[in-house]
């Protein structure tokens, strides 16, 4: 199975950013669950100010990681984690490598998918 992730980091090493203060998403391929690849970064509006955020803002964000299957940030709000949720996107807040945390995602999509398909059967 193919899907993207986002992934907020100031570095493009480290899973570092809160997703709402975030300003650039690195764009990552998964094929497989075997391997992936780094396919670009994209631009965004940071929606943070202190801890409050404008709702349009936050859609707008949400429109533009909506290919998205998972987005990875260091630290997400509730409301904003609901929002991605109900348009099919899962948040996960980890601060790691972001080899170490795709590989994990990885994982936990393969563990996902053949429980689902199990449940199916």
């Amino acid at each position: 199975m193919e899907y993207l992730i986002g992934i907020a980091s100031t570095d493009g090493k480290v899973v570092n950013q809160h997703f709402g203060r975030t300003k650039e998403f690195i764009i990552v391929r998964v094929e497989g669950n075997r391997e992936y690849h780094f396919i670009g970064k994209r631009k965004v509006i940071a929606v943070c100010n202190g801890g409050e955020h404008d709702e349009k803002a936050l859609d707008t964000l949400i429109e533009e990681l909506s290919d998205c299957k998972y987005v990875l940030c260091s630290q997400i709000g509730r409301n904003a984690e609901i929002s991605l949720r109900s348009k099919g996107i899962l948040s996960l807040e980890i601060s790691h490598f972001i080899d170490y945390a795709i590989n994990k995602v990885m994982k936990y999509d393969e563990k996902f998918n053949r429980n689902i398909y199990a449940l199916k059967s």
